[in-house]
């Protein structure tokens, strides 16, 4: 859980690079929440699921495009790759693809390796 803490603190931080442990069990947290929420909605009514996903959703849009630009640092790509997923279809796959890519060792031109902490 300590992973989900450092995402959400560092929920404005644009800057850096994340390793793919960090994207990926956040994006699990939050798959695992939001079915959580679906299940809430079918039993409270539509109207009380509605509002519950809306406001989980926007407590977690910065965090969400915070982690995603720092795991495309970790690949040395700008964030404005996010981008791409504008594309349809295709651009969803190939975000993917960038996010499930080994970062580069290494200090890279946005910061030191986060696997060298570690």
């Amino acid at each position: 859980m300590d992973w989900y803490l450092k995402v959400m603190k560092n929920y404005v931080g644009f800057t850096g690079r994340a390793r793919r442990k960090e994207y990926w069990m956040f994006a699990l947290f939050y798959l695992v929440f939001v079915i959580i929420l679906q299940i809430a909605a079918s039993i409270l009514g539509d109207t009380v699921g509605a509002v519950l996903m809306g406001l989980f959703g926007l407590a977690h849009l910065l965090p969400a495009i915070a982690v995603g630009i720092r795991r495309l640092h970790d690949t040395d790509r700008s964030g404005w790759w996010l981008l791409i997923a504008f594309v349809p279809l295709i651009g969803s796959i190939w975000l993917i693809v960038l996010f499930v890519l080994e970062g580069t060792s290494g200090p890279n031109r946005f910061g030191p390796d986060p696997k060298a902490g570690a």
